[in-house]
């Protein structure tokens, strides 16, 4: 498939990089892992001011419309950056909430304009903590009996990824939809986690570009070495070969073509992870050095939504449950 990109595209996905260049990310990633909010809440306002979670809502609620193309092309850049939250989480609370009546007049217009937080635990499934559930304005929790709206969170613990923060939901609250849309909330948010896995392992990629340029032995820069290029090579040519899956899967969106989306972005982001690891040396282990930023979310994304083998399975199976058995664990 040949897939290409108009003016309009570019355009949207050049001025969210404007944006989040200028956002000093690495900050704002590091206050959220600590509890603060600050800086996070006021880029989600950006990025909904911007339309980012407008592209799963439908207009007449404040949003785009569904529009998952424009959705991966955010995500990617949201990756990039590294941007903290439950991005995914709210693109599949928009899916849930879209009844076309009371619910989605009621949440849909706060999740478009970046004003509501949302996140989602399917507990149903066997999944325990729901992402940012302490920082969410809206927790959506799978009951036996439908979907519920959550009153709180429980205490925090965190993950892999130090922003990814987990805490239980509380199990009482208000019956929202006896039948809610998992799977097709889970399509989509699998496929924001891939495109976001896209932007991560490019951003990687760059950096450890740029390091093994700049870094010198034997009186020459280290990325001379032909072993390092050919290292690098190996992960350009899997993030390349990953960026037209991820953008075909959207124009699908295709429970099959996602769950394949998603296995090849974030293998070839985690790739990307390993390799900047190496090359990096021991300076890549520190929390302190931003690269860390990146690695970790790079290893928790690949888990989260659909285990590679979980995703391969929904590929070979032609991708049957594959956001019901598979919509992803957030303990990741």
């Amino acid at each position: 498939m040949r897939f290409r990109l108009d003016t309009e595209q570019r355009d949207f996905a050049g001025a969210l990089r404007g944006l989040l260049t200028a956002a000093d990310t690495p900050a704002v990633v590091r206050e959220w892992s600590r509890g603060g909010r600050t800086g996070g809440r006021a880029l989600w306002s950006r990025l909904g001011a911007a339309g980012v979670f407008g592209l799963a809502v439908p207009e007449e609620y404040g949003g785009a419309g569904h529009r998952p193309v424009e959705l991966a092309l955010a995500f990617v850049e949201l990756g990039r950056f590294a941007v903290p939250g439950p991005l995914a989480e709210t693109v599949a609370a928009a899916v849930l909430l879209d009844d076309g009546a009371g619910l989605a007049r009621r949440f849909l217009p706060g999740i478009a304009s970046g004003g509501t937080v949302a996140t989602v635990a399917f507990e149903q499934h066997g999944y325990g903590p729901a992402l940012d559930g302490d920082a969410a304005d809206v927790r959506l929790a799978a009951a036996p009996e439908g979907m519920r709206l959550s009153s709180g969170a429980g205490a925090v613990r965190r993950s892999l990824d130090p922003a990814r923060r987990l805490a239980p939901l509380l199990p009482v609250g208000e019956l929202l939809r006896a039948d809610p849309p998992w799977a097709l909330a889970g399509t989509w948010a699998r496929l924001a986690t891939a495109a976001q896995a896209l932007g991560v392992g490019l951003a990687l990629l760059d950096t450890t570009v740029a390091y093994v340029g700049q870094r010198t032995q034997f009186g020459v820069p280290v990325g001379s070495f032909q072993a390092v290029k050919h290292r690098l090579a190996d992960v350009k040519i899997a993030l390349e070969f990953a960026r037209p899956v991820v953008f075909g899967a959207a124009v699908t969106m295709a429970a099959r073509d996602v769950a394949a989306a998603k296995l090849t972005a974030c293998e070839a982001a985690y790739a990307s992870a390993r390799a900047a690891l190496q090359l990096h040396g021991a300076i890549g282990y520190t929390e302190e050095y931003d690269l860390s930023l990146w690695l970790t979310k790079a290893r928790a994304l690949r888990g989260a939504w659909g285990t590679p083998q979980e995703c391969r399975a929904a590929v070979l199976g032609g991708g049957a449950g594959a956001a019901g058995d598979a919509s992803g664990d957030p303990r990741s």
